[in-house]
């Protein structure tokens, strides 16, 4: 069972710090937010691409990462991008094919939330692919990032690294949490039991890929808080940007009152009465 394997699976690495209060981390976060709001105008203004790639286990906290990441920017300019199960048209494509057309342009960041790589971890392990496929894949994309990085995109490829216990802990908090249901599918369960599988996948992965060009950056992710701060911080780091002077916006004087508002019967909506005792006994009044 996952849930009794040890953490000696955990790639070897300093042993992760205390659990980051909220406050720190509030304080923190918004700190970095600014610093990203920097990279944003820099990026458009030299025109630069960047790929950022996140992968890991379910449950590894990718989409709060990406959340934390992109949750100050602008969409225009941070674009995230989490494709479906691909189609028949798509799968009689080549197999990078469908990614390539989602790769950034100049000014733009492009994140994805599991890549190409869904061939070397998820497509393994529960055998949507053959053999033969992986190992092509495998000692074909380490040329498919050269040829990306050398057309000038800036490829930073993140893979978060959760303990078996905390992936069950929080697989179970999904089962039992209205708000989270939608992000255990039918494919997490089944994968759940894999784990000596996936690690396996993820330790051929990497020898494979881990280029000096292309490099794996692993996060531990048992704290949610930390190991978003330690990306954010990491990328910032690694995509060169300056802080591009602006004049300081001052609000000009408006008059109001020159025109008299319609007597309209606006269609407000309610006060929203939140719930007394019974959290399923809402007042629609």
């Amino acid at each position: 069972m996952a849930g009794k394997k040890k953490k000696k699976d955990l790639p070897a690495t300093e042993t992760p710090n205390a659990a980051l209060d909220t406050r720190t981390y509030d304080k923190e976060l918004k700190r970095l937010h600014v610093e990203l709001v920097k990279l944003q105008q820099w990026v458009v203004h030299k025109g630069l691409k960047v790929c950022i790639v996140f992968e890991g286990r379910d449950g590894a906290g990718k989409g709060g990462t990406i959340k934390a990441i992109t949750e100050r920017v602008s969409p225009r300019v941070f674009r995230v991008v989490a494709l479906p199960a691909p189609t028949e048209r798509q799968k009689s494509q080549m197999y990078v094919q469908r990614y390539i057309e989602h790769f950034p342009a100049a000014g733009e960041v492009v994140i994805f939330d599991r890549s190409w790589y869904n061939r070397a971890g998820v497509e393994r392990v529960m055998g949507f692919c053959k053999p033969e496929q992986v190992k092509k894949f495998l000692d074909a994309v380490p040329m498919v990032e050269r040829a990306m990085v050398e057309s000038g995109i800036i490829l930073l490829k993140y893979w978060l690294e959760v303990s078996p216990e905390e992936q069950e802990r929080r697989l179970s908090d999904r089962i039992n949490d209205g708000r989270k249901v939608w992000k255990l599918s039918p494919m997490d369960v089944k994968s759940f039991t894999r784990w000596d599988d996936y690690t396996q996948a993820r330790d051929d992965m990497f020898a494979a890929t881990d280029s000096s060009w292309a490099p794996w950056y692993v996060a531990l992710s048992e704290d949610k808080k930390r190991v978003r701060l330690n990306v954010i911080n990491h990328l910032l780091k690694h995509v060169p940007y300056e802080d591009i002077p602006a004049e300081k916006v001052k609000l000009p004087k408006r008059k109001i009152g020159s025109y008299k508002a319609a007597d309209y019967p606006f269609k407000y909506i309610s006060e929203y009465l939140p719930a007394q005792g019974d959290p399923e006994k809402h007042d629609k009044t």
